[in-house]
């Protein structure tokens, strides 16, 4: 995969929506990311890589771990996964908004 369209192309039907959503809720969060692919996920980058997200069979992975921001480290606390990156359940809404702000904290801590 080389393009965000593609890997979204690619993923199963009832999943598109909502990577679409979340490439648009990451772009709108982060005025002048660049959208690029890394790792073969979708990735969003301001001179480096700061996020990535991608579609497993039961959730969306969101990489790397969220720190320095304690009130939204525990607002995330029940997406964690086991090495600290977000699991959004599929079979749960998406809550969007947190994505966004995991995004700007991101970007603040790891775009040059």
């Amino acid at each position: 995969v080389t393009t965000i369209d593609a890997y979204i192309t690619a993923a199963a039907p009832g999943v598109r929506p909502i990577l679409d959503k979340i490439r648009t809720t990451i772009g709108e969060a982060v005025p002048g990311a660049e959208e690029t692919i890394g790792y073969q996920m979708p990735a969003f980058r301001r001179g480096r890589i700061f996020i990535y997200f991608a579609a497993f069979k039961k959730h969306i992975g969101v990489y790397p771990p969220v720190s320095g921001d304690e009130a939204l480290a525990a607002e995330l606390l029940p997406y964690r996964g086991e090495k600290g990156n977000l699991k959004f359940p599929l079979n749960q809404p998406i809550p969007y908004d947190l994505i966004a702000r995991a995004a700007i904290q991101l970007a603040e801590e790891y775009a040059t």
